[in-house]
């Protein structure tokens, strides 16, 4: 910790987006200035951390008095190297839940009636090691799961994989990457070999062209935004394809209204303009990559007829897009989950890759793909770390025998070379019988699984549930047994960020009441069923990750500390970090890029005469996912304290409707009702509804059971409804339609 003295405090100007202000309860502002001056600076703890909402990585100074977060202060430019002096609303702001009155502070057991009971961590780890130990003993490790946190350290996400694979037995570990960037992870490593973004967030404004598409830049990654706002006013050209006009595209050289779930057509479509009209990049495609025969030949039945009849994508918006990116030195293609969150979303990410390469955009300043992560750590905790089915940490597959060998030797254990299940597969085989225990850390299932109303049924039905986190949030409604865990301002580790930057996470003040940080937790358990854990650090564990995880060698709690982060790969101490990937060679076995023809897969659901809509769901500025922090945070409880639909007004106005009425959305597995926005921001044949509340539970309307064959990720973006004001008689066929009782 640094004293605040050292820091020279002058004052508490916020310097958050201008629209933060707003967000506030009057007087707020001036009464966190007011807290801070009247404290003795002594008296006040300071630390410069990396924010615990998104995946941008924004660093900044976080000031306490011991008992909370008295205010966010933007650390020394050099020193933040994503976000120099900006921070979002929620970074700056969103810190009320760390001294909630309904924070998780003493473990819960489930008695014999059936109620919560607060017990000791004794009685409490002993409950899990019994009814985990049981079910192992019984059916094997393999009816165990582990839900691991995109919001927990690096560091405690190795645990996370190791205690699944090591103490239980069991390869089904799985977290939120699933449910949105785990085809981007496919697609970019089957093509490129590394499932990440290829730049760094300075390239955001080295770019000559932006292609963007199924991301809501300005609310779900705001400072990211604000990166390409200025490139783009100093020159630089904007393409946004979306099926919403989102408000990044007001600053937009041309905007594309979309079709949802059609994404690999116009992707393609361009493509083929490009190498029809050789406009691709001949060197680039001869020296660094290999397909191109193949993949011209896949392109060519997308004529300019069929991408404007199935996207809705005018050929002369096609060609220009085209024109433009071959135009410019160098283009970055970002998205987020709207190109994924698919049943096909792997196709998707595949035509953008072929299509970055085939134009050269790649391992040079301001070029490059960047998949915009949504967890703040999803990248290194949700994908580096390893807590997946299917990898060891550092993508390292758990088939290949060696690898195995390796982690085996180092853990002391027998591995299985199958793969487990992906997180969605978690509860289809619970369904079935086959999973009968589950263990959820910092993850809400039971409103950010597809298809709520069987997540609830799954959860209800499991032998045992334990749920390791800051609330008693939907989730652990359901559990045997709730873990209080701590928040990112009470503990120290490291975050990977969207660019794959390792950055250190300091704490800021100590745990609340009797909650304890993730690594902890799990060394306790861990040497309660059997093992000999012995960690004193997170540091101490990252020493164990450099030893098995090649992209990670060289990354140390010290290095990242005086270095200020480092970018994997990172190979060994000496290193310094990669800024770009792809520089000089792919990473496949022969160094080149392996273009390959997609096609494209119809949407699982299509709209029809019963359900004539199509449903895409997504974030808004003043909420994260599903609200577990967020919700506690009355400022932005004011502006944002529901979902809602947004209707186009010509649908609108054929169903009645207007702004404010409440509005009934229907698919094939359940209804909800919330208010509606009229607005031309969706197209008449669609409309568009956020995620965050657990009284609307939007995701009662999407489908559980279509995955993406390769990567398992659900159809989130595209589920068929119908609409109705609220009072009017639906004929719903289906059955319960009630609000959850259980964030990703």
């Amino acid at each position: 910790m640094r004293n605040a003295k050292e820091q020279a405090l002058q004052n508490v100007e916020h310097v958050a987006e201008g629209v933060a202000a707003e967000t506030l309860p009057e007087g707020k502002l001036f009464e966190i200035a007011q807290s801070i001056g009247d404290k003795r600076l002594e008296e006040l703890n300071v630390a410069d951390t990396t924010c615990g909402y998104c995946a941008v990585g924004c660093r900044f100074d976080l000031y306490s008095d011991g008992e909370e977060v008295l205010a966010a202060r933007p650390t020394a430019e050099e020193d933040a190297p994503v976000n120099g002096i900006s921070t979002c609303v929620k970074g700056k702001f969103g810190y009320d839940f760390v001294n909630s009155d309904d924070r998780l502070t003493t473990p819960l057991v489930r008695d014999e009636n059936g109620e919560f009971r607060t017990a000791s961590w004794s009685e409490a780890l002993d409950r899990v090691a019994e009814g985990l130990g049981a079910i192992k003993d019984d059916h094997g490790g393999e009816a165990l799961s582990v839900i691991a946190s995109s919001k927990a350290t690096n560091e405690e996400n190795y645990l996370m994989g190791k205690f699944a694979r090591q103490v239980l037995g069991t390869n089904s570990v799985d977290n939120c990457n699933r449910l949105c960037h785990s085809s981007t992870v496919a697609g970019l490593a089957q093509t490129y070999g590394y499932g990440a973004a290829s730049i760094s967030t300075e390239d955001l404004e080295l770019a000559d062209c932006i292609l963007l598409t199924g991301s809501n830049t300005t609310e779900a990654h705001p400072v990211l935004a604000t990166r390409i706002k200025q490139n783009v006013r100093d020159g630089a050209d904007l393409l946004v394809f979306d099926p919403r006009e989102i408000q990044i595209a007001e600053y937009a050289t041309q905007y594309s209204r979309v079709q949802p779930g059609y994404d690999a057509v116009w992707i393609n479509g361009i493509t083929r303009y490009i190498i029809d009209n050789d406009l691709y990049d001949e060197s680039f495609v001869a020296e660094r990559t290999s397909g191109f025969e193949d993949l011209a030949e896949s392109l060519q039945e997308f004529t300019p007829e069929r991408v404007e009849e199935v996207t809705g994508v005018p050929h002369e918006e096609i060609v220009s897009a085209a024109e433009t990116i071959a135009d410019a030195d160098r283009c970055v293609f970002g998205w987020t989950l709207g190109l994924t969150e698919h049943s096909h979303g792997t196709e998707n990410v595949l035509a953008m890759a072929n299509l970055a390469a085939v134009t050269g955009n790649l391992g040079k300043p301001g070029a490059g793909v960047s998949p915009f992560r949504g967890q703040n750590n999803v990248q290194g905790g949700g994908g580096d770390m390893g807590p997946l089915p299917d990898n060891f940490p550092g993508y390292q597959d758990i088939a290949d025998d060696e690898v195995r060998a390796k982690f085996e030797d180092a853990w002391d254990c027998e591995i299985s070379p199958d793969y487990g299940h992906y997180t969605t597969q978690m509860f289809l085989a619970a369904d079935r019988g086959d999973l009968r225990g589950m263990y959820i850390i910092g993850e809400n299932s039971a409103l950010s699984e597809p298809g709520v109303n069987h997540a609830e049924e799954v959860l209800e039905e499991l032998e045992f549930l334990v749920v390791q986190d800051l609330f008693v949030t939907e989730t652990a409604e359901y559990a045997d047994v709730v873990l209080p865990a701590c928040s990112f301002v009470e503990k120290t580790g490291t975050f990977t960020n969207t660019d794959r930057t390792v950055q250190m996470v300091k704490e800021v003040m100590e745990p609340k009441g009797d909650s304890r940080p993730d690594w902890e937790i799990l060394q306790a358990l861990a040497n309660r069923m059997g093992w000999d854990w012995d960690y004193d650090s997170t540091a101490e564990i990252m020493r164990e990750v450099n030893s098995l995880t090649p992209l990670y060698g060289g990354v140390t709690h010290e290095r990242v500390e005086s270095e200020g982060g480092l970018q994997w790969p990172c190979w060994d101490e000496d290193h310094p970090g990669t800024e770009r990937l792809y520089e000089e060679e792919f990473n496949t076995d022969d160094g080149l890029a392996h273009l390959q023809g997609v096609g494209f897969s119809e949407p699982a659901e299509t709209p029809d005469d019963e359900f004539p809509f199509t449903l895409t769901t997504g974030r808004v500025l003043y909420q994260y996912h599903t609200g577990t922090m967020t919700h506690r945070e009355e400022g932005i409880m004011q502006y944002t304290p529901s979902d809602f639909v947004e209707i186009n007004p010509r649908t609108a106005a054929e169903y009645g409707i207007e702004t404010g009425d409440m509005v009934r959305v229907e698919s094939r597995r359940g209804s909800v009702t919330v208010p509606a926005q009229v607005t031309d921001r969706v197209g008449p044949e669609s409309v568009f509804a956020p995620i965050h509340f657990a009284e609307s539970a939007i995701n009662r309307l999407t489908d559980e059971e279509h995955l993406d064959p390769q990567a398992a990720t659900p159809e989130f973006k595209v589920s068929a409804v119908r609409i109705a004001p609220a009072d009017a008689d639906s004929g719903m066929p289906t059955g319960d339609t009630g609000t959850s009782t259980g964030d990703d």
